[in-house]
C-alpha cells in the first residue's frame, strides 16, 4: 500500500516501561500494520493488550523506544507537533470543564486549538446537530448526563476538522442509547467527510462496523481482517443450547465455562445460552456434559473469533506457566436450593420509593421486591435515576419518602445495622492505589470488623478465589484486575446482598465471563445480587430486572417477559428490547394529550 493510501504505517513498534517491582513492563511488542485512510479502523483486545499504549503514541504523545511510525505520512517520532496539529485525539477520561456551560467548553476548545473566529459559528452548529445538544448550550457540563458528556467530549475534540480521529473506548460507561448516537455521529464522519477514524472498543458489534479489525494481546498482534474474515475461524463451532424447564440460561452456562475441555466460551442470550465448542470436543461428552438441554448451530459472530483467540492464548500461556489462570469459582459457600430460595421472604422490599433534589425529582414513587438468592437488575439510560435508586438501596443516600427495607431492616431508621450486612463494589476503583493488594483487604476487613485468624483466613481464601497476587501495588493492576480486587473487598465479610454499580465498565469480554462466573456462583450460595448494568448482555444473566427512565419504573420482570414487553420475541436481543422499551415510554411522555389545544 503507498503511503498516500495509508493513515498509519508502523514497523516492529515497541514501547516499554519500568515495573515497580523491577524489570519493564512491555506494553508494546514488535507491531507492524497499516492502516488505510479514510475508513473506521478497531483495536480490541483484553485489558493490558497495549491498545491506549499505542494510541498515545499514534498521537504524538509517547515515544516509541523503537521501529518506525508514520501518521499521515509524518515521521511522529521526528514531528509530534506537527501530526498533533492535523488529528483530533479522545482519550478514554476526555477532560470537561463540568463548571462551564455546554458552549464555553466549545469556546475554550476552539481557543486552545487556534480556531478561527470566522468558521467557529458554522463548525459550531455542525457539531451541536450532529450531537443534538443545541438545546443544552446554555447547561453546565456537570449536569448532563454520562452519554451526554461523552457527546460534548467528542463536540470538543472535534470543533477543528481533523484528518484523523483518534477514539480510546468512546463508548464504556454509556447506556446503549446514547451508544448507539455515538456511534451514528462517528459513521456520519467517515461517510460524510471521508475521515479516518481509528476506534479503540471492548464492544464486539461496534468492532463489527468496522472496516478492518487488529486484535492485541499483551502488546502483541494477534490477528487483524475484516470481521467476516475474523469470523470464518468460528465456522461450524457455534451453537445456541436452550435449557429445561426451570433452569436459568445463566446455570447452564456456568456449567459450559467450566467445561473447559469441551467448551471454549458460553454466554446466556435471549434466554438460551450461545456457546463455542472446541474444534476436538467428543461428541459423547459434549451431549453427556449438555444432558437435556437442546443445541442448535447458529451463525458464527466477531465476538466468538476474538474468544476463541483470547482462550488459545489463555491456554497457551497457562502451559507455559507465564499466566494466571483467571478468577476462580472454588471456595464459594455450599449452594442453596433454588426452591428454599425462593420460598422465603424477600431480603429487599421497595414500596413507593421518592427521591428530590429540590424541585427534581430523581426516583418517582418506585417498588419492586428482591428475593434471597436472586440476581436482579437495575437498567436505565443515563441520568434515569438507577444510580439513585442504587445509592439509597446501599443506604448511602437517605430516601425522601416511601418504605424501604434490606436485610430485614429498615433504612429509614436503621442504615447502619442493614450496612453491616450488605457489601459494596462502586463504578469507579475505590481502593488504596498505594497498598498491595493484601494491604487493601487488610483494611477493608478491619472497617467490616474482622479480627486476628478469622481476617487472616477470609483475607487467603478470597485472594485464592480471585486469583490475585497479594503482594501486587493495587494501583497499577490492569483493569480487570481492579475490578477484581475491588469484588472481593466488596465480599469479605461474606455479606447477605451484595450491590454492584456498573462492575465491568471497561473491561474487556473474557473478564466479563470470568467475573460473572463467581457473580453465578455467589448466588447459587444464597448472595443476593443486585447489579446495575450498560451491557445489556449481561441483563441476560439476571433473574429479573427493572428499566428505569427519568425516575420512573417503566419495565419489570425476568429477561423474556421484558423482551415480550418491548414488542419482540421471547428470545430477542436485549439491546434492542432495552432500546424499544425507553424510547416507546419517552414518545407517550412527549405526545399531546388528548384535547389539548391546538
Amino acid at each position: 500500500m503507498s503511503g498516500l493510501d495509508a493513515t498509519v504505517a508502523a514497523r516492529q513498534l515497541r514501547k516499554t516501561f519500568p515495573s515497580p517491582t523491577g524489570g519493564v513492563i512491555r506494553a508494546v511488542s514488535d507491531i507492524s500494520l497499516t492502516i488505510r485512510r479514510g475508513e473506521l479502523t478497531a483495536l480490541v483486545g483484553p485489558d493490558g493488550a497495549g491498545k491506549t499504549t499505542l494510541m498515545r503514541m499514534l498521537a504524538g504523545l509517547l515515544t516509541p523506544d523503537s521501529g518506525s511510525l508514520h501518521v499521515l505520512d509524518v515521521d511522529v517520532t521526528r514531528s509530534p507537533q506537527t501530526v498533533q496539529d492535523r488529528i483530533s485525539y479522545m482519550p478514554q477520561r476526555f477532560g470537561l470543564y463540568e463548571d462551564l456551560s455546554v458552549q464555553e467548553n466549545l469556546d475554550l476548545y476552539a481557543d486552545l486549538h487556534g480556531v478561527p473566529r470566522n468558521v467557529r459559528r458554522e463548525r459550531f452548529k455542525r457539531m451541536l446537530d450532529m450531537t443534538d445538544m443545541t438545546r443544552f448550550i446554555d447547561r453546565p457540563a456537570g449536569k448532563l448526563s454520562g452519554g451526554m458528556k461523552q457527546k460534548l467530549g467528542l463536540a470538543c475534540t472535534l470543533v477543528r476538522p481533523p484528518e484523523l480521529l483518534l477514539l480510546d473506548e468512546p463508548s464504556v460507561g454509556v447506556d446503549p442509547l446514547s451508544r448507539r448516537d455515538l456511534w451514528k455521529i462517528v459513521q456520519q464522519l467517515v461517510d460524510d467527510e471521508g475521515l479516518s477514524v481509528i476506534v479503540s472498543t471492548a464492544y464486539m458489534d461496534e468492532a463489527g462496523r468496522c472496516a478492518q479489525v487488529y486484535v492485541m494481546h499483551e502488546g502483541r498482534l494477534l490477528a487483524q481482517g475484516t470481521p467476516a474474515s475474523l469470523r470464518k475461524d468460528a465456522s461450524g463451532l457455534t451453537y445456541t443450547a436452550t435449557p429445561p424447564e426451570g433452569m436459568p440460561a445463566r446455570d447452564l452456562q456456568a456449567r459450559l465455562i467450566d467445561a473447559g475441555a469441551l467448551i471454549i466460551d458460553a454466554v446466556p442470550r435471549g434466554g438460551a445460552v450461545s456457546f463455542i465448542r472446541q474444534p476436538d470436543a467428543d461428541e459423547a461428552h459434549l451431549s453427556t456434559l449438555l444432558q437435556d438441554a437442546h443445541p442448535e448451530p447458529r451463525e458464527e459472530a466477531l465476538e466468538d473469533a476474538f474468544m476463541m483467540l483470547l482462550r488459545s492464548q489463555q491456554t497457551s500461556a497457562r502451559r507455559q506457566g507465564t499466566a494466571r489462570a483467571g478468577m476462580q469459582v472454588h471456595g464459594t459457600p455450599k449452594q442453596v436450593a433454588r426452591d428454599d430460595i425462593q420460598g422465603a421472604a424477600p431480603v429487599i422490599v421497595v414500596r413507593d420509593l421518592v427521591r428530590k433534589f429540590g424541585d427534581f425529582t430523581a426516583v418517582a414513587r418506585t417498588s419492586f421486591d428482591v428475593a434471597r438468592g436472586e440476581i436482579f437488575g437495575l437498567l436505565g439510560p443515563n441520568g434515569a435515576g438507577k444510580t439513585t435508586t442504587f445509592r439509597m438501596l446501599c443506604g448511602l443516600l437517605p430516601a425522601t419518602s416511601g418504605h424501604l427495607e434490606v436485610a430485614g431492616v429498615d433504612l429509614r431508621t436503621a442504615r447502619a445495622q442493614a450496612r453491616a450486612r450488605i457489601g459494596y463494589v462502586s463504578q469507579k476503583f475505590a481502593l488504596y492505589g498505594n497498598l498491595t493488594v493484601r494491604e487493601n483487604l487488610e483494611f477493608f476487613g478491619g472497617a467490616y470488623g474482622l479480627r486476628g485468624d478469622a481476617l487472616r483466613r477470609r483475607i487467603d481464601d478470597t485472594i485464592a478465589q480471585f486469583d490475585l497476587d497479594p503482594a501486587a501495588t493495587s494501583g497499577i493492576l490492569p483493569g480487570g484486575y481492579k475490578q477484581r480486587l475491588a469484588m472481593a473487598a466488596g465480599v469479605l465479610h461474606e455479606p447477605d446482598i451484595l450491590f454492584l454499580d456498573e462492575p465491568t465498565s471497561g473491561i474487556d469480554p473474557l473478564a466479563r465471563r470470568a467475573f460473572w462466573r463467581t457473580i453465578t456462583a455467589l448466588a447459587q450460595s444464597g448472595v443476593t445480587i443486585v447489579v446495575t448494568t450498560h451491557f445489556m448482555e449481561e441483563a441476560e444473566y439476571c433473574d429479573r430486572i427493572a428499566i428505569q427512565d427519568a425516575g420512573e419504573l417503566l419495565a419489570l420482570g425476568t429477561p423474556q417477559d421484558v423482551r415480550a414487553q418491548a414488542g419482540g420475541s421471547a428470545g430477542a436481543d436485549m439491546n434492542s428490547a432495552f432500546i424499544a422499551i425507553v424510547e416507546q415510554e419517552r414518545a407517550k411522555r412527549h405526545r399531546p394529550s388528548v384535547g389539548a389545544a391546538s
